[in-house]
């Protein structure tokens, strides 16, 4: 049996679990938001921060605000892509929605440098992984994934800087 002392953080996590779902659950309107939300801040605390936190119930609310809104901000840039593509590759022909597709040779060479692509990111460092698909892929700007991620601005200009040049070395630029 372990007898180390359980960190005061998680300690606490464990204590207000079931208030941080409630909580979340009202402002989420889903109670699979709110558990996946709640699951998201213990894996945010584990391992615990070496600094004590002088108020570690405040500190998980708080904390799974943030992630929230990360969420919201995540969504609302999804939705808006979204509809910009579907304004520009979707035309209405007699009442009905038709996307312009590209031709075959064309989505294949695509879907082949897409693959590359997505390759070289997985030889990437965790931390640059990351920042990458933060940035490039949810659309967070270098001041927001530095943010999400706890690292300063400058690590995620380095992280990018790193991933695009190991891309490019790679996998040659694309259009």
């Amino acid at each position: 049996m372990d007898d180390e002392p359980v960190h005061p953080l998680l300690s606490a996590y464990m204590e207000r679990r079931e208030d941080l779902i409630r909580y979340f659950r009202v402002r989420l309107r889903s109670d699979e938001a709110a558990e996946d939300l709640v699951q998201d801040i213990y894996f945010k605390i584990t391992p615990p921060p070496v600094e004590p936190v002088g108020n570690p119930a405040a500190y998980l609310f708080r904390l799974g605000t943030n992630l929230m809104l990360d969420r919201i901000k995540v969504r609302r840039r999804a939705e808006a892509r979204d509809a910009q593509w579907h304004g520009a590759h979707v035309s209405d022909v007699g009442g009905a929605h038709v996307a312009e597709e590209a031709p075959a040779d064309q989505a294949a060479a695509a879907k082949l440098q897409l693959e590359k692509i997505l390759e070289a990111v997985k030889s990437l460092p965790p931390a640059a992984q990351e920042a990458f698909r933060l940035h490039k892929l949810e659309g967070l700007s270098h001041a927001e994934t530095a943010q999400a991620m706890g690292v300063s601005r400058s690590s995620v200009e380095k992280y990018m800087m790193s991933s695009l040049k190991l891309i490019v070395a790679k996998v040659g630029r694309w259009p």
